[in-house]
């Protein structure tokens, strides 16, 4: 490949030459994200092969931005972020080749929605407290899964799941887990729904019950799970917090809108208070920049914590201060049947729903608590809390 195709002109004339064979007002929606993928532009930063052309990460935005101009459709990122923003950079740094090439192009697609199954009844928070046990079959080289996960969203429509258990009990917990990639649509695997505050059941628990697991769906080194783990877990908090938008974008744009168009409602009061947070919401979304700027030439690192931590504490304060807006116009709620959507509307529907969800936002993605203690002590270098399980096996922990 030559260097000059590398570039965002290189890029460009790539973007021209998928358009000219496919064209999007006539190319099935399928084929066409099949065709991106196979030219390298899903992901340019990936390699040869699995989506992209080892180019410049920074580049992306350009390709996205000469498919949009053309109307070409995109891959409905907001329903399969799981996929995108989790467990396709996981399987690429510690998947093998042939899962690779198994998995990503229809992960990218969106022919395949992926879930997440980390958190457990007894391991939130304490993540490396899980107990979902996989024992080898020595027999097969498969692994065998028992255990139970929960606040798993999009388990009722994924095919895919990224997994993390306890393969060793003996040793102290964060030493004994693995991780894998599972089959959700294999025998011995149960989704239930969770019905949530607002009525919908977006989250579920899943329980898994001697579901087989081949060893080449394995991710890193048997007992390395909790590294393999952290990469899912940094990219998953710049997915929540550093997601690219526009000015008034997300919730500072719902309660902005809402104060412009009643403004009978209007208080100097509550003037101060959304000029303040609407300040909030700008540097936020200044911050998600850079941010998204230092992922193009590296990695995601805690600084994503950060991110994660600032997203859930303004979008709450901004849903709770909407609700004073509005006073008793807040205490309607439009719909509390049991729906269980294919994806999460943050900003969906009207005001009580935007608080009663927002606060979920300080627990999933790592609970706010966990993500100090992150930024204390490895942004900015203060001394680790004191731990008394550091050298016990899992199995003499308390449960």
């Amino acid at each position: 490949m030559s260097e000059k195709s590398l570039d965002a002109e290189g890029l460009r004339a790539r973007v021209a030459d998928v358009l000219a064979t496919h064209d999007p007002a006539t190319t099935d929606r399928l084929e066409f994200l099949r065709a991106r993928f196979d030219a390298g532009l899903a992901w340019v930063h990936f390699p040869v092969g699995l989506g992209g052309l080892d180019a410049p990460r920074e580049l992306q935005a350009a390709v996205d931005a000469e498919f949009a101009a053309a109307g070409a459709p995109d891959n409905n990122p907001r329903r399969i972020g799981i996929g995108l923003g989790m467990a396709a950079p996981t399987i690429l740094k510690f998947g093998g080749e042939e899962l690779k090439q198994r998995l990503l192009r229809p992960l990218w697609t969106g022919e395949e929605v992926w879930c997440q199954l980390f958190s457990e009844p007894g391991a939130g928070s304490d993540l490396a407290a899980l107990a979902t046990r996989a024992v080898r079959d020595e027999g097969t080289g498969d692994w065998i899964v028992n255990g139970q996960k929960v606040w798993t969203s999009s388990a009722h429509t994924a095919q895919w799941a990224i997994l993390v258990t306890r393969t060793d009990p003996d040793v102290p917990k964060h030493r004994g887990m693995t991780y894998f990639v599972l089959d959700m649509t294999q025998p011995g695997v149960e989704v239930r729904p969770l019905r949530q505050i607002t009525g919908e059941a977006e989250f579920n628990e899943v329980f898994l019950t001697d579901a087989r697991i081949p060893d080449a769906q394995r991710l890193g080194e048997v007992g390395a799970g909790w590294q393999v783990a952290q990469t899912t877990l940094m990219n998953e908090r710049v997915a929540i917090g550093g997601n690219a938008q526009p000015r008034e974008g997300g919730m500072a744009g719902k309660v902005a809108g809402t104060w412009r168009d009643r403004p009978e409602l209007r208080t100097p009061e509550l003037r101060d208070r959304l000029v303040k947070l609407w300040a909030e919401a700008e540097a936020f979304r200044l911050a998600g920049s850079r941010l998204r700027q230092q992922l193009a030439v590296g990695q995601p690192g805690p600084e994503g914590s950060g991110m994660k931590l600032a997203f859930a504490t303004v979008a709450q304060e901004l849903a709770a201060l909407e609700l004073e807006i509005l006073g008793e116009d807040a205490l309607r709620y439009d719909d509390w049947s049991m729906r269980r959507p294919e994806l999460v509307d943050f900003t969906g529907r009207e005001a009580g729903y935007r608080y009663l969800r927002s606060k979920g936002n300080s627990i999933e993605g790592g609970t706010s608590e966990v993500l100090r203690n992150i930024i204390s002590e490895r942004v900015l270098g203060l001394p680790a809390e004191p731990r008394t399980d550091k050298d016990v096996a899992w199995k003499d922990l308390p449960r």
